[in-house]
């Protein structure tokens, strides 16, 4: 199930001017053109920020989500008829041969449930062309990320064009084991109203995301320092050999 944050269609439409800054991406696209790739399914699209970035290049892609709202807001995009949109998940996809199956941002670390991610892990595989390959981020948990957020380190207050001035703060609500949830707050100036979002991450341990990729199938090729964030996420890159 994916997050208010994403479902919630006042949530979802206000998505990327609060979250403006996505450098995070630059090193997947530089990735995309280190292997050559012209076919890309981007699993968990969300608005469809790399997936409409790569299509400008004449790159073929398809995006995939669960959360219909951000969907929505990916196709009233300029552009996004260049993209193949999917409503569901990595599990149901219809066949595909893709060179390349990224998974950007939060994603891997938001399937948190083990079945689940050894079916995202299968349905990538068989989606890519033999020799095809998965890339995808996941926070060092020896880094304790969370312990950063608080409303402190995140308030702000953005002006969204045609919304007006949203306040947004996070804050650590519960941590279990791997598990951390934290819950995001926004507060729209123009009727006071507040809605929230429940997120929890899997911070899992870069063994066990390397015994899982094999047990899939997959090869491990490399291990990369997240260029954006040194010394604080992996970056997996697995191929289907």
């Amino acid at each position: 199930m994916a997050d208010e944050g994403f479902t919630h269609p006042r949530l979802a439409a206000i998505y990327d001017a609060v979250e403006p800054d996505r450098g995070d991406l630059d090193a997947y696209a530089r990735m995309v053109e280190e292997f050559g790739a012209r076919r890309v399914l981007d699993i968990g699209c969300g608005t469809g920020v790399f997936a409409l970035l790569l299509a400008g290049r004449g790159i073929e892609v398809v995006g995939v989500d669960p959360a219909l709202a951000s969907l929505d807001v990916a196709r009233g995009k300029p552009g996004s008829e260049r993209v193949r949109w999917i409503h569901g998940d990595a599990s149901e996809l219809p066949p595909l041969r893709v060179d390349l199956v990224t998974m950007t941002a939060n994603v891997a670390q938001q399937i948190v449930e083990a079945d689940a991610w050894r079916e995202t892990l299968r349905g990538a595989y068989t989606a890519l062309r033999p020799g095809g390959r998965l890339v995808f981020e996941t926070r060092d948990p020896a880094r304790r990320a969370w312990e950063e957020w608080n409303r402190e380190a995140s308030y702000a207050v953005t002006d969204v064009p045609g919304v007006g001035a949203v306040e947004s703060w996070v804050e650590v609500i519960g941590v279990d084991g791997q598990l951390v949830t934290f819950r995001w707050s926004y507060v729209f100036a123009a009727d006071g109203r507040k809605l929230t979002s429940d997120s929890t991450l899997r911070f899992r341990e870069r063994g066990e995301i390397e015994a899982e990729l094999v047990a899939q199938g997959f090869l491990v090729e490399d291990v990369r320092d997240a260029p954006d964030r040194p010394g604080k996420e992996l970056v997996f890159v697995a191929r289907r050999p």
